[in-house]
């Protein structure tokens, strides 16, 4: 063979000298590992994060768990099976006040007060959803939105339980000697450990015939019901598993704050997390850790940007988040290895 036939059969090679296929196997392999690559990642970040932040941060960070598995129960409902609910903070609030009731008034270990939480709430989620089996869209919205509205009056009301206006103190949990681990930190693993749990506990609800029935009810509840899907028993399920999952949110949350106050769980609550699961992206467990961040940071950063206005902002945030991911953030974000493929595919770079 010529000398001219062997240089047009080589492969390109790079200007540093070396070939392409190293770089194109990299791409490869992170495309159809992405997943689990982005898990561990996390991993490692959240197990280093508290010992590298300022406990104001790590308390962040941990209201940020909170938040995602409330979340993750609304997405639940409304991401995966269609309904809406303008009543999810009146959940938490309740699942905070058991919580905090069991360890004010009867010492209770704040351990036990978290499958109580999760007991009363699954069937205060089933009261609820058994009589709205008959509404839809507005209707629907609109009995849940009064769910969140008589919480606070019901909660101030009986003072004796609830603490009134002045609601309950509890103390935090410490952390174990055996640990090492300062306060913060022992709830910041507290609620980490419940989210993992609690989004392990649904990703494989979703990939059960379950959650193919919710995903058949939100798609078409006729074409699922002529499919087998008892409606009235996944809607009413579904109703309560947001609810357990709020509840358990709740008594996280009762113990990362240490105190309950009606105040605190007003239908603005109710709003602000709807409003982070649409931004985070429904129909996604991503979309609840992404919403639980939104609802954490940005409140927090409108109030410094100015104080005057902080609403004004939080609005504007949200209408440039539904224009530019109208699939929340969870789907922009879904499409950055598709985008960065075909960047790679123009260089020459294929995987």
């Amino acid at each position: 063979m010529s000398e001219t036939a062997l240089h047009h059969t080589a492969p390109a090679a790079e200007p540093g000298g070396t070939s392409p296929a190293p770089r194109a196997r990299l791409v490869a392999f992170v495309t159809a590992h992405r997943t689990a690559l982005v898990l561990t990642a996390l991993a490692v970040a959240v197990c280093v994060a508290p010992f590298q932040l300022a406990p104001f941060y790590t308390f962040q960070l941990s209201m940020v768990m909170v938040y995602a598995i409330a979340l993750l129960g609304l997405n639940l409902l409304v991401g995966y099976t269609g309904q809406i609910s303008l009543g999810h903070g009146a959940f938490f609030g309740a699942g905070a006040y058991v919580a905090a009731g069991m360890m004010h008034h009867w010492d209770a270990p704040y351990l036990a007060a978290l499958p109580a939480a999760a007991a009363v709430t699954f069937l205060f989620g089933v009261a609820v959803g058994i009589p709205a089996l008959r509404l839809h869209g507005l209707y629907l919205a609109l009995v849940t939105l009064a769910i969140a509205v008589f919480l606070v009056p019901l909660l101030k009301r009986f003072d004796a339980v609830t603490g009134g206006s002045m609601g309950l103190t509890v103390t935090k949990p410490s952390a174990p000697a055996w640990t090492g681990l300062a306060e913060d930190q022992w709830l910041y693993f507290l609620a980490a450990a419940t989210a993992a749990l609690s989004f392990a506990a649904v990703a494989g609800l979703l990939r059960s015939r379950v959650g193919r029935a919710l995903r058949a009810i939100r798609d078409n509840e006729i074409v699922a019901e002529m499919m087998g899907v008892r409606l009235a028993v996944y809607k009413t399920l579904a109703f309560a598993w947001s609810a357990m999952l709020a509840g358990i949110a709740g008594c996280v949350y009762t113990w990362v704050i240490a105190y309950v106050s009606p105040d605190s769980f007003t239908v603005a609550l109710s709003i602000t997390l709807l409003a982070g699961i649409v931004v985070g992206g429904l129909g996604s467990l991503w979309g609840a850790v992404l919403g639980a961040a939104f609802v954490m940071y940005v409140p927090s950063l409108a109030q410094d940007v100015n104080d005057a206005a902080p609403g004004v902002i939080f609005g504007i945030v949200v209408i440039g988040l539904m224009y530019l991911a109208p699939t929340g953030l969870a789907g922009l974000l879904a499409r950055l290895p598709r985008h960065l493929l075909t960047l790679l595919a123009r260089k020459g770079v294929r995987p």
